[in-house]
């Protein structure tokens, strides 16, 4: 899937308090690997999870590997009301 970076960031910005915290433990992972994947870069503490970034315009141009965490976050979203 291709996407922007500001996008991406949109998407996360949105997110109400405790969803990366929500996210992670669904998927056994850091919720520091899961703010990398909404274009973080504290890979001290988490990991890279299949995203890669293109510069380019509105941020660049993002490809995301694996979906399932931008669905979770779509997911809940909708849950929220927030399109």
């Amino acid at each position: 899937m291709t996407i922007t970076f500001n996008e991406l960031r949109k998407i996360k910005d949105s997110l109400p308090d405790g969803s990366m915290q929500m996210i992670a433990e669904k998927l056994d992972l850091s919720v520091e690997t899961v703010r990398n994947y909404f274009g973080g870069a504290n890979y001290n503490e988490g990991e890279t999870v299949g995203i890669h970034l293109e510069k380019g315009p509105n941020g660049g141009i993002v490809v995301l590997d694996d979906t399932t965490i931008f669905e979770m976050a779509k997911d809940i979203l909708e849950k929220e009301g927030v399109n």
